[in-house]
């Protein structure tokens, strides 16, 4: 409905309140100041009642029309206004208009509305732009948003897979050593991501995709584990303690440091070794989709450190700090499951021949290397000397995450 005369008498037809007339009275007032009013007419038969039981709520006056028939004044109240007097906007939508301290109150309010005074106060306890934020968290999600895949329908499961018996026993194996690291890769986002302020929206929503990205590996390996009928495989104590080290973290930005930077940096190798390994198709290209979500999450860790290391010069200091404390808890652990030692040797072999052997235990040799420099060189990124680098990544947990 279009009001091209200001003023003239609002005619609601036989359009009654509990059917929306009260948007087209909102929005005729909206027009006016403070004690003008708006005559209306209308033909159903409770409009009167409705108009005065609406007015009365809303603050605003009522008087009946003498003489005329169906005809109602409505005198806009300062009440609706005085609702809004103390509000203030959220920042601004955009990642320009993030604030360095959102203030409790504005809890779950989307970032740029307008905030009405006197709602409850939800506390998020990591609510500091400097700790949680990274410029380049924006960007990759965007880029997280539009590579998810369908595990139902990004892997041929199909593919043909005649593996033997005895490397088929030590894909299982490695697959179910996977699924317990995706799972503590998944509880910790999970846990920071409901601490952060929803002010910081685009790192809650990268957060929220990675717990979604090791969701999905998870269904993977665990699928590739059971795919000819077979049963998971064996589940260390030191393998557990490792994980359990991760969960126990409660900074932010430590967390981020021990899972993505040191942890799922060491899988990128592994993946890299498990793909070129892979004894069938299915194998190859699940650790291959997984290697590519994992490289994000990665990226994010050490940009948000990155970040962190310009506005705290005493993180150098923190990180070398959780690096040990987590490697004196550890020490007296077994480390890597055997099991799934073994089982890399035998896929990096291809055959049971002793020079093959000899082949797939060197190949194993050559992973940790990979995964020590890889550790090395994002030491290196968050300002650590090469020898301090050196130091701390042999330092880090036998159980590669």
């Amino acid at each position: 409905m279009t009001r091209d005369v200001p003023g003239a008498p609002l005619d609601l037809g036989y359009l009654g309140f509990e059917r929306g007339a009260h948007l087209l009275l909102q929005r005729e007032l909206n027009a006016l100041a403070v004690g003008e009013r708006v005559t209306v007419t209308g033909g159903d038969p409770a409009l009167g009642v409705h108009l005065r039981a609406w007015a009365r709520a809303k603050g605003h006056g009522f008087a009946v029309v003498p003489d005329r028939a169906a005809t109602w004044e409505i005198a806009r109240g300062a009440a609706e206004l005085q609702r809004w007097a103390g509000a203030e906007r959220a920042g601004g939508p955009g990642v320009d208009g993030i604030v360095a301290r959102p203030p409790a109150h504005w809890g779950l309010a989307a970032r740029g509305a307008l905030v009405e005074a006197g709602g409850p106060s939800t506390r998020f306890d990591i609510d500091d732009r400097d700790v949680v934020w990274a410029d380049l968290a924006p960007r990759l999600y965007a880029h997280a948003a539009a590579a998810q895949w369908d595990p139902a329908t990004a892997i041929d499961w199909a593919a043909p897979s005649d593996v033997p018996d005895d490397v088929e026993q030590a894909v299982v194996q490695v697959m179910t050593y996977l699924v317990e690291n995706e799972q503590a890769a998944l509880v910790v986002p999970a846990g920071l991501l409901a601490r952060v302020h929803p002010h910081f929206r685009e790192v809650q929503q990268l957060l929220a995709v990675q717990a979604a990205d090791e969701a999905r590996h998870m269904e993977v390996f665990t699928r590739r584990a059971l795919m000819h009928g077979g049963e998971m495989g064996t589940s260390s104590a030191g393998g557990r303690s490792s994980l359990a080290t991760l969960l126990a973290e409660p900074d932010f930005s430590l967390a981020s440091f021990l899972l993505s930077v040191l942890g799922e940096g060491s899988f990128l190798s592994l993946l890299s070794f498990l793909e070129r390994h892979a004894p069938d198709p299915v194998t190859a290209q699940i650790t291959r989709m997984a290697r590519v979500d994992e490289a994000r999450h990665v990226a994010f860790g050490v940009a948000h450190l990155e970040h962190q290391s310009t506005l705290d010069k005493t993180l150098p200091g923190k990180l070398r700090t959780a690096i040990e404390r987590r490697h004196d808890a550890l020490q007296d652990t077994a480390g890597l499951n055997a099991d799934v030692f073994d089982s890399l040797v035998i896929l990096a072999a291809g055959a049971w021949t002793p020079e093959a052997i000899e082949r797939g235990h060197a190949a194993v040799q050559e992973l940790h290397h990979a995964m020590d420099d890889g550790r090395r060189q994002r030491l290196s990124r968050l300002g650590f000397p090469p020898d301090e680098a050196a130091e701390l990544s042999a330092l880090h947990t036998r159980n590669f995450m």
